[in-house]
């Protein structure tokens, strides 16, 4: 009896122990859905504690990997960057926190290049479109085994 109650003890004791209650301080995580483009690449930046995925269509990953300074004809690019923050549940890592932008490069059939950056944050700040053009073309192909 006295060991079924040790049990039933320890047992209450271990379920009320564990709080799933989430206490993220506000914080919203996006989730981005690429749709039917493809990983490429990722980047860090611990200055700003943002991280970024580079995503694109198969001519985007062409004109990555022969290191063009313009993008193909039919190259879509979309960079995304998160917010980052420490994981509550393992010490030291980090995981994606809020949006805060999606920057889209994209080339017609003519070789036109359109740049649109979308920011979630509230100071809409002007950017040099050339820059950013000529900074997502640097991206390099992560290699895949």
């Amino acid at each position: 009896m006295k060991n079924t109650f040790a049990i039933l003890l320890t047992g209450f004791i271990l379920l009320i122990s564990c709080n799933k209650e989430n206490k993220d301080n506000g914080l919203v995580r996006v989730v981005f859905d690429p749709g039917h483009l493809k990983f490429i690449s990722t980047s860090l930046n611990p200055k700003k504690e943002t991280m970024s995925a580079l995503y694109g269509n198969p001519k985007a990953l062409e004109s990555l990997s022969k290191e063009n300074s313009q993008p193909e004809p039919g190259t879509v690019i979309k960079l995304v960057t998160w917010r980052y923050h420490e994981n509550p549940q393992y010490t030291g890592g980090t995981i994606t926190g809020e949006l805060v932008s999606i920057e889209t490069l994209q080339s017609d059939e003519k070789g036109s290049v359109s740049y649109e950056m979308k920011n979630a944050e509230s100071n809409n700040l002007s950017v040099n479109k050339e820059e950013r053009i000529q900074y997502l073309m640097s991206y390099h192909p992560v290699s895949r085994p």
